[in-house]
């Protein structure tokens, strides 16, 4: 028998990944003008596995398999599926935004005009996390819905035959045809009409359960047991990561010092573009955040940086990492540790023009001047985090849930 776990989409993992780069392009943090993103989403993968920098809170991971859930139980046929799911999904949300905690809720500003709903944004974390079982994509799971009912009622046939024959009932059956994780938390009985971002405990501690399962090794997991603050603007600020173990670290120290080289060539690439434009206000400022980078940066740590050992960490499956993006890191590097004045008055200034022509080609701002045009004063400059900012609103959603009584209204 074919199992549902078996539904293979060979697109999925491709359609999921396009749609994160499109929602990442209009993130600020993710503007990538230099080459960088399949860098700074290994890490960020690594990290926080299962986020992305548009989720907002922890709930949807249980929303979205609930009303999924309500129209399996009816059996909407594939042919109404996405309609139902979509018009359900809208309920939900016009439900959360007149909730008391509103933060977070999906489309408070554009309503019923909202184009991507929790569901697309939710679907990758929840297969990431365990929650949603089989590797398939949401518009394959919409229009193949059909054989899931087929198959569980012929496995409903298969039970009660051996059950009339005295056989031993093998339950294991349904396992082939769980497309939620069994252990799934019961949606309220009155959901979704009366909803919140608020977790119960069985909740918190089921999903916290998925993470430690799925996600070991990853900051993210290790937080969500044995932290309860996050109340720092970087990772690596982190109080309590003296107690987290090393494999952690040392990903957390080649997290900062990337993340370090990164701002200052974007400080790099928007003061030559200020110099282009030939604005005096906006070179000055540049100029003053590079003297506040040089300040604050860990030079010794640049400089005794085991490269080698950052490509080994940060090369992993799903994430290809160019030659020619290896080269303008090592450069980069090489420039900074060098001098890393370069990059503002000397060099290094080229290193990053050239780069910057090779990705754009005719678009390049220093060749294009309607590009330059565009450019409206910033492009890229904001510290990568590597979705830190999104993973604490879901950590602290966790801990709150985790502290929470049984009876927390749905």
């Amino acid at each position: 028998m074919a199992s549902v776990l078996a539904w293979l989409d060979h697109d999925s993992r491709a359609q999921e990944a396009t749609m994160r780069l499109l929602a990442l392009f209009r993130e600020k943090e993710s503007r990538d003008e230099l080459g960088i993103g399949a860098i700074r989403d290994s890490i960020a993968d690594q990290l926080f596995p299962g986020t992305s920098t548009i989720q907002t809170r922890l709930r949807y991971m249980l929303f979205v398999p609930w009303l999924y859930q309500s129209l399996e139980e009816k059996r909407v046929p594939a042919k109404n599926f996405s309609r139902q799911a979509d018009l359900l999904e809208r309920k939900l949300l016009a439900y959360l935004r007149t909730s008391e905690d509103t933060s977070g809720a999906f489309g408070k500003h554009s309503g019923n005009n909202l184009k991507r709903l929790p569901s697309a944004v939710y679907w990758a974390g929840l297969g990431r996390w365990g929650i949603r079982k089989g590797e398939t994509s949401q518009e394959s799971y919409h229009q193949r819905i059909d054989e899931f009912y087929q198959q569980r009622q012929r496995i409903a046939r298969k039970e009660r035959h051996e059950r009339d024959r005295g056989d031993d009932v093998d339950f294991d059956m349904w396992k082939s045809v769980d497309f939620w994780h069994p252990g799934l938390p019961s949606a309220p009985a009155d959901f979704p009409e009366i909803s919140s971002f608020s977790l119960t405990r069985e909740e918190a501690l089921f999903i916290c359960d998925q993470i430690q399962l799925n996600c070991e090794g990853s900051l993210l997991a290790w937080l969500a047991l044995n932290s309860n603050t996050v109340d720092v603007s970087q990772p690596w600020e982190h109080p309590d990561l003296l107690r987290c173990p090393p494999e952690i670290k040392e990903l957390l120290h080649h997290a900062r010092l990337f993340s370090e080289i990164v701002h200052v060539s974007a400080l790099s690439y928007n003061l030559q573009l200020a110099e282009k434009k030939n604005n005096p206000s906006l070179i000055d400022a540049y100029q003053q955040r590079y003297a506040q980078w040089k300040a604050s940066v860990p030079m010794d740590d640049i400089h005794s940086w085991d490269i080698p050992a950052f490509w080994q960490q940060v090369e992993k499956p799903g994430h290809t990492i160019t030659f020619r993006t290896r080269l303008f890191i090592e450069r980069l590097v090489q420039q900074i540790q060098h001098s890393p004045d370069s990059l503002i008055a000397g060099d290094g200034r080229k290193l990053i023009q050239q780069r910057e022509m090779e990705l754009k080609g005719v678009r390049s701002r220093f060749t294009n001047p309607r590009a330059l045009d565009q450019w409206g004063g910033h492009a890229g400059t904001s510290r990568l985090i590597y979705r830190w900012n999104n993973a604490r609103i879901l950590l602290r959603d966790l801990w709150v849930g985790m502290g929470a009584q049984d009876d927390v209204e749905s």
